[in-house]
């Protein structure tokens, strides 16, 4: 079974899985926002740390995001200030903040708050803990991927739980790129499996272990799969067609592509995610039907996995794409094209650097 473990020996694989977010729509649009900002001149005020802690500290005071950029980067004086601060702010000003600084996080990859993130997963409100752990995204650590099986395995509130499993997800991945020791994949996956088979726990959660566990190249997943993609269950057979596509495993390139006319919106959105995934040339006018779908994420997935199909037909239609008045769109077909530009030049490279045949 092709798998991603022998997908990243033929091809140099590393960073973050969500290192490359050209994909993001709300990354595209602060991108294609951000040259407009820049002509508007304004004046610029430079925060400090201690005006940051400030801020935070006053209840009637909005918070910004120029002060919120003063916390990136702390020390351990800065990560001991912060935590005196945090503990003695109320509840909703601890949510407001949180989710903002994942947020400016996204946007703005010269910001890190990995030091802020580990502290909100201590805290005692359940959006906080959630946020912290998806903040953590990047953090590649393995003491995280311990923390987060215990999230979610005794975490009280659904919301954290799942929150945790879609967490647990890249290290599965790293575990398959042997970047992970076999005693920590075997806890988290172990994990995984279990919330998978346990029918009293929240659908939700069941679905994102379904989904982190398709990066997992056991020979058990084709069955998790084939059991999620039978439910009842809507969610849970959109999550299991996800799953296909982490998996690289050929053998579901024709159930997933299957799905991409489905009426269920989620349904046509994961196949198409899954067909890039799966790089599925076969179902290239599949996909480029799915541009004029109703739903703009059906045709931002779509967009995305052309890029990754490649081949005449997939450029034609990311260029009329790349053409198109929709910026966040447009921008995404770009960056498809750019990607197979990028793919070609480096098969090229590889068979010119092939040695002749004796």
């Amino acid at each position: 079974m092709e798998n991603l473990r022998s997908r990243a020996a033929a091809a140099d694989i590393g960073g973050s899985p969500r290192a490359r977010r050209w994909d993001n729509p709300r990354v595209l649009w602060y991108n294609a926002r951000r040259s407009e900002r820049i002509l508007a001149p304004r004046k610029r005020v430079v925060w400090t740390f201690a005006d940051a802690v400030k801020q935070l500290r006053d209840d009637h005071a909005a918070l910004s995001a120029e002060a919120l950029g003063a916390l990136s980067n702390t020390d351990k004086v800065q990560n001991a200030a912060f935590a005196r601060t945090w503990h003695t702010l109320p509840v909703g000003r601890r949510r407001q903040t949180a989710a903002m600084l994942v947020e400016l996080a996204e946007q703005n990859i010269e910001l890190d708050y990995n030091a802020l993130f580990r502290h909100l997963l201590g805290d005692d409100d359940a959006s906080v803990r959630a946020n912290g752990i998806e903040g953590l995204w990047e953090d590649e650590d393995p003491a995280l991927a311990k923390r987060f099986a215990e999230f979610l395995r005794d975490d009280p509130d659904a919301g954290v739980r799942a929150v945790a499993a879609d967490a647990l997800g890249r290290f599965v991945l790293l575990a398959e790129y042997r970047r992970l020791a076999d005693s920590q994949a075997e806890v988290i996956t172990r994990a995984l499996l279990t919330t998978t088979r346990d029918l009293d726990e929240d659908l939700t959660v069941r679905c994102r272990a379904v989904e982190a566990l398709g990066y997992w190249s056991d020979d058990t997943m084709r069955q998790v799969i084939a059991a999620a993609y039978d439910d009842d269950a809507p969610e849970m057979r959109a999550s299991a067609i996800a799953a296909m596509g982490h998996s690289a495993d050929k053998y579901w390139s024709e159930t997933a592509a299957s799905e991409l006319q489905s009426p269920e919106v989620q349904m046509r959105f994961q196949a198409a995610r899954a067909t890039g995934e799966l790089e599925n040339r076969d179902a290239t006018e599949a996909l480029v039907e799915l541009l004029d779908d109703p739903d703009r994420e059906v045709r931002s997935a779509a967009i995305t996995a052309l890029g990754q199909v490649g081949g005449k037909l997939a450029k034609r239609a990311l260029a009329d794409a790349a053409a198109s008045d929709d910026k966040v769109l447009s921008g995404l077909a770009d960056e498809a094209l750019q990607e197979l530009e990028f793919s070609d030049n480096a098969e090229f490279l590889l068979f010119d650097l092939a040695p002749e045949d004796k």
